[in-house]
This record gives C-alpha cells, structure tokens and sequence, in this order.
C-alpha cells in the first residue's frame, strides 16, 4: 500500500508542476522511473515479474496503456501526403528489419553465453520505439511536420510489426516439431499484419459512425464520448488479439480510421491521451523503477554496451540506410536516428516472451538488457529532447 500512495503523491506533484516540468530537460517518465526506484530500495524489494499474478497484472496494465497511446496518437494524424507514407514506408520496410538484424548481431557478439533465439528476442524486443518518450518533439510545431509525424506514425507501427518476428524467435525457443521458420513466420506476419489491419478499420469506422449517430441524435453526453472512443481503443486490440491479429496493430489503424470519420475526433481523443492514457503509461515507468531497483546490482559492462548501442548505432545506422535516396537532408536523418526511444512497446514485448517462455537460461541476462535500455533511454532522450530540438531547429533556420 505504502508504493500506492507514493504513485498517488507523486501523480498530484507532478501534475501541479507539469508546465514547469514542460520547460526543462526533465519527463514525467524520468520521475516516475526514478521515483519507483526509490520506492523500490526503501520499501518493496525484489519484484517477480515472472511469475503470476504480478506479470499478468504488469502486462495487463503495460498492453492497456500502450493501446490508449497507439489509438490516440493514430487520431491526432493525417496520412495522404506522398511525402509522409513514402517517408515512413522507409523506416518501417527497410530501417525496422535492419534494425532488428543488427540488434541480434550486437547481441550474439556481446552476449556469447546466450543462444541464437535468445539474442533474437533481444534484438526483436529492443526494436520499435516509442514517441511517447519524445513528446517535447512530436507536439513541437516548429519542427518540420513530416519529421514529426514520421516518427509518431513509425512509432505507432512498429511494435505491431515487431510482434511477428518475436512470435517465430519464441517458437524456435519453444523447440515446435516440425518447425519452419519460414514459413511460420509469412503465416504469422500474414495473420498477425493483415487481421490487425482490417479489425482496425472495421471497429474504427463502424464504431464512429456509431458515435456520430448517437450523438446526432442528442442520446451522448461528452463525457461518455470519450468512454466510447475508448472501448473503441480496448475492441480493437482485444477482437485483433482474440482472432489471431496484432491487437497493437489494430489499435492504431483503429485511431487511423476513427480519425477520419469523425473529423472532430482529434481533441476528444487527445483528452483522453492525456488523461487515462497517460495515467496508465506513468504508472507502467514507475513499476519498472521498482523492478529495476533490484537489478542495478547485478548490472554489467555487457548491459551497459548493449545498451549504449541499442540507442545509437542500432538505431542511427538502419535509419541513415533507409533514408539513401530521398529528399531528407543528413542533419534531419540524425536527429529521426537519435530519437528513437525504446520505451513501453519494449516493456510490452518482453513481457509477452516472459509470459510464453519463461523459465530460460538466459532469461536474467534477456530482463537486464531489455529494462535497463529502456531506462537509459527514459534518461537520455528526456535529457536531449528540448536541447537537441533547439539545436536541430537553429540548423534549420
């Protein structure tokens, strides 16, 4: 009870200084991580997210918040700019599978103990990013606008597209008679992507239109609107999930889609994003500094190398790469390369391998990578996101 009211307290601080907080090199991502780790060495110890019903609540409350992030953010975008798809098509087709390639790569090099599939899931769960973390840059309306919705729109997809590779590293891991990778995985990618597609545009257009009638018809009040647009959000990811879809994938066509037939959707949902999903996404930061307050000890040079890596050269080199050939000059190809924070679609992910795998050898060495990346990336781009955004946009003038 005692790290309850520590989260409410810190909930009432940090939202009684949030425009101050705004204004300088510091998230509420960073406080609650770091507030959770001082909760976690003076009152709650060791944390077994292994076993349940402490990784089925984890993973309940980490999957909710991500949906309400994907969905909302999915509402605030606009796509048909030849530019934009063209821009993110890149980052996604071939900046996302180098991406995971060269994580398992690094991995397998610096983790020499560890099976293949075990670097796999490394470099899998590591993969997508999360523009959550970067805020001060995807609402800054200074910077170019196909910059910033690039980054929010990869961000939206690819932990969706992720979830594919992960399942067929956790089936090799699972050791499945008569396995095919290859074929496993088109099956998967196939289902997982085109399912989480369709479920999306369904409950998106269909449930607004819904909304749109009730309302037409005076029976909605604007509260409840939200509350619809939020079951929206959770329908989606839970009918993908149930039909063998990406439910992640889902959740932000879904916002896509709702966005676009309700053409007033855009405050309603950012409402919402900044209300419950918010809310949810704090409260998954400040469980991890609890977790990791028991990890810190047992952190070594490797984790640290990794992670290092995995925010720069992992990241940074695919998305040059990707970028070759079109119209984006090498400072903006930096500054899309550095600010790509791995976040709460990592913490998802690994939490889902846990959850299928779980126990395996190397699975201590898989919880310090993940979550201490995720923490050093919680620090970093907090620190460089306004900095480094002044910075790039002094370049640009």
């Amino acid at each position: 009870m005692i790290e309850l009211l520590f989260f409410i307290l810190m909930l009432f601080i940090v939202a009684i200084l949030s425009r101050r907080i705004d204004s300088i090199p510091l998230t509420p991502q960073m406080i609650f991580i770091f507030a959770g780790i001082v909760v976690g060495w003076l009152f709650t110890g060791y944390v077994d997210i292994i076993q349940p019903p402490t990784s089925t609540i984890i993973l309940l409350i980490a999957e909710i918040a991500l949906v309400l992030v994907l969905f909302s953010d999915a509402s605030q975008i606009r796509l048909g700019s030849i530019e934009l798809d063209s821009l993110t098509s890149r980052l996604l087709v071939i900046g996302l599978p180098l991406t995971i390639v060269l994580g398992i790569a690094t991995a397998i090099f610096i983790f020499t103990d560890l099976t293949f599939w075990e670097t796999a899931i490394i470099g899998v769960v590591l993969a997508p990013t999360d523009a959550a973390l970067g805020q001060v840059v995807v609402q800054n309306k200074r910077i170019p606008q196909l910059i910033r919705k690039s980054l929010e729109v990869e961000s939206g997809l690819n932990d969706g597209l992720c979830v594919p590779f992960l399942l067929v590293f956790v089936a090799i891991g699972l050791a499945e008679e008569s396995f095919s990778p290859v074929g496993y995985f088109l099956e998967v990618a196939i289902m997982q992507i085109g399912v989480g597609v369709l479920v999306g545009i369904a409950v998106g257009i269909v449930g607004s239109k819904i909304v749109i009638k009730s309302r037409d018809k005076g029976w909605i009040t604007p509260e409840y609107q939200r509350i619809a647009f939020l079951a929206l959000a959770l329908l989606s990811f839970v009918i993908a999930d149930q039909t063998g879809g990406s439910g992640f994938i889902a959740a932000f066509v879904g916002g896509l889609a709702t966005a676009y037939v309700t053409l007033d959707a855009r405050k309603v949902l950012m409402d919402f994003a900044e209300a419950e999903g918010q809310f949810l996404n704090l409260a998954v930061f400040f469980i991890l500094g609890i977790v990791i307050s028991d990890l810190i000890p047992q952190i070594t040079w490797h984790i640290i190398l990794y992670a290092i890596l995995s925010l720069t050269v992992i990241r940074i080199l695919p998305v040059t790469l990707s970028l070759i050939g079109s119209n984006i000059k090498w400072d903006s190809t930096l500054f899309m390369g550095w600010f790509g924070p791995r976040g709460l679609a990592s913490v998802v992910l690994a939490l889902i391998a846990l959850e299928r795998l779980s126990p395996f050898q190397g699975q201590e060495t898989f919880i310090l990578t993940v979550f201490i990346t995720v923490f050093f990336s919680v620090i970093a781009h907090g620190i460089t996101a306004l900095p480094f955004s002044k910075l790039y946009l002094s370049h640009e003038d």
